[in-house]
């Protein structure tokens, strides 16, 4: 498997843990098969790096992709067949499409590919010689620095939330465990109880069976601090 298959895998499993409530779960395993691994983390940011917008002049992006392509090939060599292993068999259910096709095609070293690395080498040094994207205005999740990787796969989850939204996640993510918790069982009961009310006065098949759904997800839930903002948000709009 290309590298790039499995850096659009890992980042998709990092996406729907975000929003199935086991982000924590699979940040361990992130931590433990990439950050930890010096070989995997090292091509996990040379994918990222040939991929920004990076504002290089026009004279060094040529040497720059060049010394890019050795990294690649010196440090590929260096991650085992058990390493990739363990890798496949964790983002086996991840289903994506290959984001870095373009990387791939360049660091390909087959005779019949050289056509497409040519192709490569020229979309990725018009992309590295455009000057940085603006970001918007991010939030600071103190999880750990671990999370300067995981924070850019959930970036677009956060972007579609307004601002007093962010605000109010910030806010949440920074009050400590032992105060929510507490509040977090106890909006569950309402929210639960609400529910079943709306489940009681209406008739409609398929608004009913959106509410067992949802009380089935609730059940399954534990708390974190991201399932106390959903779910106080979810309070809020019954």
């Amino acid at each position: 498997m290309k590298f790039g298959i499995l850096k659009s895998k890992i980042e998709n499993v990092l996406v729907e843990s975000y929003k199935n409530g086991t982000f924590k779960e699979e940040l361990k395993n992130f931590d433990k098969l990439v950050l930890k691994n010096k070989n995997v983390s090292k091509l996990f940011y040379l994918y990222d790096d040939l991929s920004s917008n990076k504002g290089l002049n026009e004279s060094i992006v040529n040497d720059y992709i060049n010394e890019s392509i050795k990294l690649y090939e010196n440090t590929i060599n260096k991650i085992t067949p058990n390493n990739l292993t363990k890798l496949s068999v964790w983002i086996k259910n991840s289903k994506s499409d290959n984001k870095y096709e373009t990387i791939d095609s360049l660091f390909s070293d087959g005779v019949l590919t050289i056509e497409s690395r040519i192709k490569s080498k020229k979309v990725i040094s018009e992309s590295l010689v455009k000057p940085p994207k603006k970001e918007k205005e991010s939030i600071n999740i103190p999880i750990s620095s671990m999370l300067s990787m995981a924070n850019k796969t959930i970036s677009k989850h956060i972007e579609g939330l307004n601002e007093s939204e962010k605000k109010e996640l910030n806010r949440l993510l920074s009050v400590d465990d032992t105060e929510l918790e507490p509040k977090y069982s106890t909006i569950k009961e309402s929210v639960v109880e609400r529910l079943n009310t709306i489940y009681n006065q209406n008739h409609d098949h398929s608004t009913r069976r959106s509410i067992n759904e949802t009380i089935e997800k609730l059940s399954t839930e534990k708390y974190d601090k991201l399932n106390y903002y959903k779910l106080k948000s979810l309070y809020e709009n019954l």
